[in-house]
């Protein structure tokens, strides 16, 4: 497929995680990524979550390692824990930042995914507690919007993972495509950790089942 390229230029989009994950990891506070030999020496064998942290840096080269600013650890987190099966555009050797456009969008594309999770194992009866990161992107990246391609979740992501990781070889900075989960909503698929920039935290949220298929959502002060 011979995607068309977009020079993005957008501020204030959405990433969603569990709000388990901490705010402040030891990415954030190491000065380059040649500090954190010293950092793993000196804490790692005593703490066994920066031992996790540490553990999965290996599937991103350390030229592409994002450090020493606020957000640092949430960033390279995207990256170092990519689902066992992957996601829609990333395979499980690498994970990837999504991002959409809005904050509704992000909220539709986190129901339908931990929903069709809670089904898979018979559970309808929950909450989970989300925090929003918002970031910005700057540059060229590769875009489905009016080239159509994969996106639909519902026969795999075996196609769209493939193309991903054609983009991805050929130095692709990432995809923009738009949201199946809230049509006309738009998101971004980014591939590089330094391309996520200017990041801060956004609100709380959490989503709770009380037996069907459809979450009620409330902002948690």
């Amino acid at each position: 497929m011979n995607l068309p390229v977009t020079d993005l230029h957008v501020r204030g989009t959405y990433h969603l995680i569990p709000s388990r994950f901490p705010t402040i990891g030891v990415l954030d506070q190491i000065a380059s990524p040649s500090d954190l030999d010293a950092v793993m020496e000196l804490e790692s064998w005593t703490n066994d979550r920066i031992c996790e942290e540490m553990g999965i840096l290996h599937r991103i080269p350390r030229d592409e390692w994002v450090t020493g600013k606020p957000f640092s650890t949430v960033i390279m987190a995207a990256f170092c824990h990519p689902s066992p099966e992957g996601n829609r555009f990333n395979t499980s050797d690498r994970g990837a930042w999504y991002a959409s456009m809005s904050i509704e969008t992000a909220h539709a594309e986190v129901i339908y995914h931990r929903t069709a999770e809670l089904e898979e194992v018979g559970v309808l009866e929950t909450f989970v507690q989300v925090r929003a990161y918002i970031a910005d992107f700057r540059g060229p990246f590769h875009d489905l919007r009016t080239a159509g391609g994969p996106a639909d979740s519902e026969g795999g992501y075996s196609e769209s993972q493939r193309l991903a990781t054609r983009l991805f070889d050929s130095g692709s900075n990432g995809l923009i495509y738009y949201s199946v989960q809230d049509p006309g909503g738009e998101n971004i698929a980014c591939f590089r950790p330094s391309m996520v920039r200017n990041p801060r935290a956004g609100g709380f949220y959490e989503y709770r089942w009380a037996g069907s298929r459809e979450p009620s959502r409330r902002k948690l002060d």
